[in-house]
């Protein structure tokens, strides 16, 4: 149930939209997954916070994202569980302190990963090994869509658990 409810919220905020777009992984795909109209949502946002929070309840230190989309995701969960957060950023700062993670230090502290939605797995890898090159111990990755477009593999292949909350054969059944 939890699927469908998730399913027909994104669908019914406009999260889920059709036609011509080209996608960050530089793929063209017919439809579109605008989680940033998901997470601006209250109601949409404290449903995926709550899907989220029985694998967050796992004994982490922290939760990360990567800057933009993952922000209010990762806000909604720290809210809802009482694990602090930190933001990872695209590039590391070329001013004031030069960090590329906002937050505590993740030094030796365990790590859930959230992003909003993966395809190809680029952005979700590089959050990875930018948490790994400063000493955080990872073991799970959340996204609330995953397009199943490699995103799983590349993820599993880095030995880290994959949790999508919903798939695009979730969305797009009729």
């Amino acid at each position: 149930m939890e699927t469908k409810e998730l399913v027909d919220q994104l669908k019914s905020c406009g999260a889920i939209q059709y036609g011509h777009f080209v996608l960050t992984s530089g793929a063209v795909s017919d439809y579109y997954v605008d989680i940033k109209k998901a997470s601006t949502n209250p109601e949409v946002l404290t449903t995926i916070a709550t899907q989220m929070k029985p694998i967050a309840l796992d004994k982490y230190d922290l939760i990360a994202g990567m800057e933009l989309g993952a922000v209010p995701l990762i806000v909604a969960l720290s809210l809802q569980t009482s694990i602090p957060f930190v933001i990872v950023r695209k590039q590391k700062r070329e001013h004031g302190t030069g960090k590329q993670i906002e937050g505590e230090s993740v030094k030796d502290k365990k790590v859930l990963i959230v992003e909003d939605v993966t395809t190809s797995g680029g952005s979700v890898v590089n959050t990875i090994q930018i948490l790994k090159q400063n000493h955080a111990e990872l073991d799970k990755v959340i996204t609330v869509v995953d397009r199943e477009s490699g995103a799983r593999e590349k993820i599993e292949n880095l030995d880290l658990q994959f949790h999508p909350l919903v798939t695009v054969k979730d969305i797009l059944k009729k």
